[in-house]
């Protein structure tokens, strides 16, 4: 394995990262990162989850996760749920302005992806993706 092709494809992954991140924080009307927006997309597949449970299956911290939390809530994207017959457990859920806005955050992430394959023609596109596939099938195999 050479270093320095290694080291190139790391600089362009992260450029290619950097400016796809920088276009959808540009199209998103909403002052929020990509980790609210997972939080977002974890409460619609799965509905109310307390944050703890959430702050696992995204893989952030407790005190992120209060951070991110206040902020959906400040938002108005997402609301805190009382257990009536025990105060400490909240749960949060998405609001329907979170839904919308989690669309909305698909949409964009969709048109700055198709935007940046563009310049791909069909065979590229299909090399590329047995790539991704490969290393997405290896960092599964790690885990196991």
């Amino acid at each position: 394995m050479n270093q320095t092709n290694i080291f190139k494809l790391i600089q362009a992954i992260e450029q290619m990262n950097n400016e796809n991140i920088m276009r959808f924080t540009k199209a998103f009307p909403y002052p929020l990162g990509i980790s609210p927006i997972l939080v977002l997309h974890e409460l619609r597949k799965k509905g109310p989850q307390k944050q703890v449970e959430l702050a696992e299956t995204v893989g952030y911290t407790k005190g992120a996760m209060t951070n991110i939390a206040t902020k959906l809530v400040n938002l108005g994207l997402a609301e805190r749920l009382y257990d009536e017959n025990d105060r400490r457990t909240i749960q949060l859920k998405i609001t329907a302005a979170g839904e919308q806005a989690l669309t909305e955050a698909q949409k964009i992430g969709q048109d700055v992806f198709t935007q940046l394959f563009e310049v791909l023609n069909e065979e590229e596109i299909n090399q590329y993706l047995k790539i991704q596939e490969k290393l997405v099938k290896g960092i599964q195999d790690r885990k196991n």
